[in-house]
């Protein structure tokens, strides 16, 4: 058996010192926000007790699909450089770019390069594009889609383009060739009406293509804060689509409190079985409870 955990939308606090020139630009919407809003629901040890719940499960692997911080300053992505190193073993967790990891233009440069480790392909060239990713971990390849961009203010859409696109495909069709239970990373959920338009990921069409042509077993996203289970239709069957509350999300506010997903893959190609247990905050305590188990994906059909 192996054991996959998934986690997202740290948005790691508190927010640094910033200058005037830091806040002309989009930053100043997002500010205000996290002012207003989101530090008041981002509190207290709610990230550490997450993670010590998470690891006294001893997954074998972890997901992070995106938004480690707010607004993407230099101070900001350099403090999750730091908390990744400290948390989190390259080989043993794979990350994915969320929309605010590329808060304004130039941010998600730096963000490749300060994450690069939990980012990078088991093999990649420097002439290569980052994205699509592909990772082989025991019988699981992990396939992660980088739908991160710069937006305007009051806009958080996320991009699936065609080059990605293709080259995701070709790593789906070698995985299957190889056996391997098939795991797809994104930020934006692929799937209609799951996020606000103006929240939307732009080629979601793109994406159902994709699958229908080259199949997978898992699809795994954040953004809307929310526990959610989506399918969408594989190449074989119905491919199961999870969502996630933000991990650092404290009880109250309009969004579940913090929470994580694992996995557990058994079986073989063509008669994969797979296990999924939601775990939830369990009140204001530091403790984690299931609030969900069961066999999604073709498994459980």
């Amino acid at each position: 058996m192996f054991r996959l955990a998934h986690i997202s939308d740290a948005h790691l606090g508190p927010l640094p010192k910033m200058s005037l020139r830091e806040l002309a630009s989009k930053r100043i919407t997002g500010y205000v926000n996290w002012q207003r809003n989101r530090r008041k629901k981002l509190f207290g040890d709610t990230l550490e007790n997450l993670l010590a719940s998470m690891r006294e499960a001893a997954p074998d692997h972890v997901a992070i699909t995106g938004d480690l911080v707010n607004l993407a300053t230099r101070t900001e992505i350099e403090s999750a450089r730091v908390w990744l190193e400290t948390g989190f073993e390259p080989e043993n967790a794979t990350l994915v770019p969320g929309n605010h990891d590329a808060y304004v233009p130039g941010a998600l440069g730096r963000a490749k390069a300060a994450w690069r480790p939990w980012l990078v392909s088991d093999t990649h060239s420097p002439e290569e594009p980052l994205f699509p990713s592909y990772r082989r971990r025991g019988p699981v390849a992990i396939i992660g889609i980088s739908s991160a961009n710069a937006t305007l203010p009051f806009v958080a859409t996320g991009d699936f383009k065609r080059k990605q696109a293709r080259a995701a495909g070709k790593l789906l069709d070698r995985a299957r060739d190889e056996g391997l239970f098939r795991v797809v990373m994104i930020h934006h959920p692929p799937v209609r009406g799951a996020a606000k338009w103006h929240k939307r990921l732009r080629g979601i069409g793109r994406f159902g293509r994709m699958l229908k042509k080259h199949g997978a077993e898992l699809v795994l996203h954040g953004h809307t804060h929310l526990d959610t289970l989506y399918h969408l239709k594989g190449r074989d069957g119905q491919v199961p689509v999870v969502g996630i509350a933000s991990c650092s999300h404290g009880p109250g506010g309009g969004t579940p409190p913090a929470g994580f997903n694992l996995f557990d893959i058994e079986g073989e190609a063509g008669a994969w079985k797979l296990t999924h247990r939601r775990m939830r905050m369990a009140g204001e305590g530091p403790g984690f409870e299931e609030i969900q188990e069961g066999l999604i994906g073709s498994g459980a059909l």
